[in-house]
C-alpha cells in the first residue's frame, strides 16, 4: 500500500492508452451520390436533387445501396478564381444527407454540418477540348450525434466544349466522415508524460525511505 497514492496516475496512463487505441480504431462512414443538378453564381454553388446511392460504415447500418436517400448542399461566396476557370469558395453554406429510411437506414437527416474549409473548384480540359468541373470540401457536423469531420467530392458531367455557365449536371460524388476525436500521437504524448510524472513521485518516494 506504500504506493497508493500513485493509482490516480497509473490510472490515467492506463485510460490514455485504451481510448487512445479506442479512439484510433474508430472506422469511417462513406456515402456516395448521383445524379442532381449543380447550380449557382459567384455568391455560391448549391447542389440539389442528387440520390444517395450506397452507404458504408455507417453505424448499426454495415453496408447497403439503392434508392437510399438524397445529398444536398450550399457553399459559400466564391473568394477567388472564376467559375468558368476554376476558384475557390469560402467555408460555411451547409451539407445534408438525408435517409429515406429503406435497407436498414433511418428515415431522417444522417449527417447535418457544413464546409469547414476553403471548397476548391477545379476545371478539367480534356484533350478533345470538352470540360468536368471537380468540388472538394472538408465537412464538419454531426453524424448520429457524434461531431464527425471529412471530405466530400463531387464531380460533373461533361459539359462539352462549353465552360460552366451556372448549372450543370453531377455525374457522381463521395463524402467520406469520420468520429472527431483527438489524434492518437496526442493521446500518446499523454499517456508518455503521466508516465513520466509516476515515476518522478516514484523516485522521490524512494529517496525519503
Amino acid at each position: 500500500m506504500r504506493f497508493s497514492k500513485y493509482r490516480l496516475p497509473v490510472l490515467l496512463v492506463f485510460c490514455c492508452l485504451v481510448f487512445s487505441n479506442f479512439a484510433y480504431g474508430k472506422s469511417d462512414a462513406d456515402f456516395s451520390n448521383g445524379g442532381g443538378t449543380l447550380s449557382g453564381a459567384t455568391t455560391g454553388l448549391a447542389l440539389t436533387s442528387s440520390r444517395l446511392i450506397s452507404v458504408t460504415g455507417y453505424p448499426g447500418v454495415g453496408s447497403v445501396s439503392g434508392n437510399l436517400g438524397s445529398v444536398s448542399f450550399t457553399t459559400d461566396a466564391l473568394t477567388g478564381g472564376s467559375l468558368q476557370m476554376g476558384g475557390t469558395f469560402a467555408a460555411g453554406g451547409t451539407f445534408t444527407i438525408v435517409g429515406s429510411g429503406t435497407a436498414r437506414l433511418a428515415k431522417g437527416v444522417l449527417f447535418s454540418g457544413s464546409f469547414s474549409g476553403p471548397v476548391s473548384w477545379t476545371v478539367t480540359t480534356l484533350a478533345n477540348g470538352t470540360h468536368n468541373y471537380t468540388l472538394t470540401g472538408v465537412v464538419t457536423g454531426t453524424m448520429g450525434g457524434v461531431s464527425v469531420n471529412g471530405v466530400s467530392v463531387q464531380l460533373t458531367v461533361n459539359t462539352g466544349k462549353g465552360l460552366f455557365n451556372g448549372t450543370t449536371k453531377v455525374s457522381g460524388g463521395d463524402t467520406t466522415v469520420t468520429p472527431s476525436v483527438p489524434e492518437p500521437s496526442t493521446m500518446a504524448m499523454f499517456g508518455i508524460g503521466a508516465l513520466g510524472l509516476v515515476g518522478l513521485l516514484r523516485r522521490r518516494a524512494l529517496a525519503r525511505i
